[in-house]
């Protein structure tokens, strides 16, 4: 216990206060992250309304100073692809009711107001540069098959439109899941849908090897499409493995975003370097976690394997406070309140140091050799996903981990507020069109 307390003291010594967090002091932050290909920004829950609020000027700082040209987001592709034809200015080539973004469970994820915030920001920000060089939004995640598909489809009409004929055949059977992918796994288990992969790979293929024909026609355009493609081929394979092993189907949609990553840094080309913004557990190094010991991997530390110190993670953390999440998957959005920390945690050990908010460096050669050292030992973190059971904290939220290993920095806030999402019923409506425009909650 004494060496417990020994070590909050040190902790509360070095961190680095972070003031007001409408306003917070980033520049030691932003010094330490500088020259990094890609700022892994994480957050231990996604209803904490401060950890959006705090990425988001992270981001805008990091965007400001010419360090990165995209923000990449846990979040489906062709939702992302609404924002980011929104704040470059661009034509959106999807339906126009694809305008309304994140309608899907769970719609508070990237619709709220924190959110909103930023990319009206980002819009602002943008008009004043030239297209080429504003500063885009992408997503990484692979649950919108059935609006993938008829993005593939949408651009091949448009480009080829004997290659949209193949694609429509291809595509074919999975038609009847488009609304429910999930129960394609139970489907996929026969011998009738055993082909099915095996035509969705070969349309990504096909429409690769002719990149240069098709870049032609616009470089983002096609990286859209193949976009669109490359996920309805991993979205099979996902949807298929659910059946397979939990670890199996998280790999491979990890595998998936961090591929997803490498072809945006590749299409913006030499040099570019951007922010994702997604959950801790997928953005801290999974090698350094209980994760590994079951055999997964996720998106950081693929990220860290590839990109080296080029890269850097920052954590986020929280000791009590309030959060929005639901009691069950599909479940309606509600403010619940976050239990607080366990007393083996590194949340914990955060709160005994007394910090409200601030930033500790967790990266060799940044943080203070003896509280690295110390805070190598395992200890309990939290994570809270869109789902939240405090009856059942410690088996459904708590992992092992090691955390000068997983991230490069954390960001602590010790009480924290609920996200407030979008619901259609605020004060100023947004303008038909507007990617969040009004949808039912």
């Amino acid at each position: 216990m004494a060496r417990t307390h020994a070590l909050a003291d040190r902790i509360a010594s070095h961190a680095e206060p972070l003031g007001d967090i409408a306003h917070p002091a980033l520049e030691p932050t932003l010094a330490r992250a500088a020259g990094s290909t890609l700022v892994l920004l994480g957050e231990a829950s996604h209803g904490t309304a401060e950890f959006y609020s705090l990425r988001a000027a992270i981001t805008r700082a990091l965007i400001e100073r010419g360090a990165i040209r995209f923000v990449a987001l846990e979040a489906d592709w062709p939702d992302a692809a609404r924002l980011d034809a929104y704040v470059r200015d661009i034509e959106h080539t999807g339906r126009a009711t694809e305008m309304r973004a994140f309608a899907r469970f769970p719609t508070w994820m990237w619709r709220n107001t924190e959110v909103l915030s930023f990319v009206e920001w980002l819009r602002e920000w943008n008009t004043a540069r030239e297209p080429a060089a504003r500063v885009g939004i992408h997503g990484l995640d692979l649950y919108s098959l059935g609006e993938s598909i008829e993005a593939v489809v949408a651009y091949l009409e448009d480009v080829d439109p004997e290659a949209a004929s193949i694609a429509r055949q291809r595509y074919s059977c999975l038609t009847p899941f488009r609304t429910d992918p999930a129960t394609y796994g139970y489907a996929a288990m026969t011998a009738d849908y055993r082909a099915c992969g095996e035509g969705v790979v070969a349309m990504l293929g096909d429409m690769l090897a002719r990149r240069l024909e098709y870049e032609a026609a616009g470089r983002f355009r096609f990286l859209n499409a193949a976009a669109n493609a490359r996920l309805v081929a991993d979205a099979e394979r996902y949807y298929r493995s659910m059946f397979e092993s939990d670890e199996a189907s998280w790999n491979l949609r990890d595998t998936h975003m961090f591929d997803m990553l490498v072809r945006i840094l590749d299409v913006y080309g030499p040099g570019t370097a951007g922010a994702v913004w997604a959950h801790n557990s997928h953005l801290g190094d999974a090698s350094a976690t209980a994760m590994a010991s079951r055999g997964e991997l996720n998106v950081g530390q693929l990220v860290r394997e590839r990109f080296g110190e080029a890269a850097y993670a920052i954590g986020f953390g929280t000791h009590d406070g309030t959060v929005t999440a639901a009691s069950s998957w599909g479940g309606r959005p509600r403010t619940m309140t976050v239990r607080p920390s366990h007393g083996n945690s590194y949340e914990r050990l955060f709160h005994d140091a007394g910090i409200e908010a601030g930033v500790l460096p967790l990266r060799e050669g940044d943080a203070p050799a003896d509280v690295r050292e110390a805070l190598l030992e395992p200890r309990l973190e939290r994570a809270i996903g869109v789902i939240y059971r405090p009856e059942t904290e410690l088996v459904s939220h708590y992992f092992q981990a090691v955390l000068p290993k997983q991230f490069d920095e954390l960001v602590f806030v010790d009480r924290t507020s609920a996200l407030v999402p979008l619901t259609g019923s605020e004060r100023a409506p947004l303008a038909v069109g507007h990617p969040f425009a009004a949808v039912d909650a």
